[in-house]
């Protein structure tokens, strides 16, 4: 810039017209005041530097008859050989086009980047303000702290910068200190807000829709487990409840029976079983709670023979005269007939059917025996083999302490009857012995010949119970048979 004012003073120079004098007494200027003096007209046309010469040579005094005043410029130029042209004693040239085209150029393109500068200041100004609203909305919707240090008002940053001198100008516009301030500022917010973030994510209270989330699974869960722990009790009940009434049932059928032993004692007096096993157990009508147990189980058996008197009152199948129950297996011994199904001696739920009729309601005498060596059976009807066979239930043992029941099947141990598989009828001398009898034996007790008494369970009024309307009388099984 100085160069640029240096220039435009030394043309001026040169430029001077040769007819004007200054007054002998106007005191010289030096290079300071003369470019103060010409700073206020910089912008004006050429014509106009020579005003106030020309006005201060008029106005001084001149000599009558005295020489004229000698001719020089009262603007004293700093030797610049390179940018100023030399001036001689022959008339002063102007500038050329192709330097006032320069000149032009320049001023032109200082303009140009004025309005550069301020349109870029603008747009620095109005991304601040979208950065500020845009920061301003985060810091509300997050609710954090005391808010950061505000933001400088729009209306500072459009302050106009100080002007400087010529000789000092400022090292950086204040618009400009002003933009990297605020910038500075918005960067300083963002990095706070970014390190409150992942606090505020970890020790904060969740959003609303997280903590509905969480409520919902943690309910899902109580109820869960208070229905897991509903089940289990209502388990628990059911099964205390069937066992409850299972005793119950049992001890009721007990009292009943004791009852109604008690009263038949009363109207015909005391039975006179003499023997003991002189009497049978007659089940009127078939259900399902009419029975007779037997109070002595099976120990662990390898060969058995079962025999016992019987008498069916059936219009269909025979039903259950017996069967033997263990905690493991329901079908352990079973005698049955059931539906149009021939009768069937079932060992460990093996099948064997027995080609025996006993339907005509007369009293039969019947034996099955059976080892565990091959699995062979035979079955007796009055004292006569009607079949024989092997591989039922080959080496299987006879599991102990089980329970036995006359007249019902067992579905499980000692209960859940079927009142279609139920025995209607009367039976009597039921004995167990723990070999296979020999023909001739299980002959002489068909005939009534041999008194032979089971070896493992004995038929004795004292070892059978019976339930739910069942009833024991005497009986003499000849004499029975006889009479019919």
């Amino acid at each position: 810039m100085l160069a640029f004012l240096g220039a435009i003073i030394c043309i001026i120079a040169s430029v001077h017209p040769a007819g004007t004098a200054a007054p002998a007494a106007a005191p010289a200027a030096d290079n300071d005041s003369a470019a103060a003096a010409l700073l206020p007209a910089a912008d004006k046309g050429l014509g106009a530097l020579h005003g106030p010469a020309e006005a201060l040579a008029s106005a001084g005094p001149r000599l009558p008859g005295g020489p004229p005043p000698p001719l020089f410029s009262r603007f004293v130029c700093t030797p610049l050989s390179a940018e100023c042209p030399a001036t001689g004693t022959g008339p002063a040239s102007g500038p050329g086009p192709e330097e006032l085209l320069a000149l032009r150029s320049a001023a032109a393109e200082l303009r140009r980047t004025a309005l550069e500068q301020k349109e870029r200041i603008r747009m620095d100004q109005e991304t601040i303000r979208e950065l500020t609203g845009k920061l301003s909305r985060c810091e509300g919707g997050l609710r954090t702290s005391p808010a950061a240090a505000a933001v400088p008002p729009a209306a500072g940053l459009r302050a106009a910068p100080r002007p400087g001198t010529m000789g000092h100008p400022p090292a950086e516009p204040p618009a400009v200190r002003e933009l990297e301030e605020a910038v500075r500022a918005l960067q300083d917010r963002i990095d706070r807000i970014e390190q409150e973030l992942p606090a505020r994510t970890n020790g904060s209270a969740p959003t609303a829709p997280a903590l509905a989330r969480d409520a919902l699974h943690t309910k899902m869960e109580q109820l869960e487990e208070q229905l897991l722990s509903k089940i289990l009790t209502l388990q628990k009940e059911r099964q205390a409840a069937s066992t409850d009434r299972s005793q119950q049932q049992h001890n009721i059928e007990k009292e009943l029976n004791s009852l109604q032993n008690r009263v038949m004692e009363l109207e015909h007096g005391p039975p006179g079983y003499s023997p003991p096993d002189a009497f049978k157990v007659n089940i009127p009508v078939q259900n399902n709670y009419m029975y007779a147990r037997l109070k002595k189980s099976l120990p662990e058996l390898y060969a058995f023979t079962i025999c016992m008197w019987l008498k069916s009152k059936a219009l269909g199948g025979l039903g259950t005269p017996f069967s033997y129950s263990v905690p493991s297996q329901a079908n352990e011994i079973v005698l049955l007939e059931w539906g149009s199904n021939p009768l069937e001696l079932l060992i460990n739920d093996k099948v064997a059917q027995l080609p025996l009729s006993l339907k005509d309601k007369a009293w039969h005498h019947v034996c099955v025996a059976w080892t565990t060596r091959d699995g062979k059976w035979s079955a007796y009807q009055d004292g006569e083999q009607r079949a024989a066979g092997e591989n039922l239930a080959s080496w299987h043992a006879i599991k102990p302490q089980g329970v036995i029941i006359l007249g019902q099947e067992q579905d499980t141990l000692g209960g859940r009857f079927d009142a279609t598989q139920a025995f209607v009828g009367e039976l009597a001398q039921f004995g167990v012995w723990d070999h296979m009898l020999a023909p001739a034996e299980i002959l002489g007790l068909a005939n009534c010949t041999s008194h032979l008494q089971g070896n493992v369970i004995q038929w004795d009024d004292q070892a059978v119970e019976v339930f739910g309307g069942a009833s024991k009388a005497g009986f003499v099984a000849c004499e029975e048979g006889r009479k019919e």
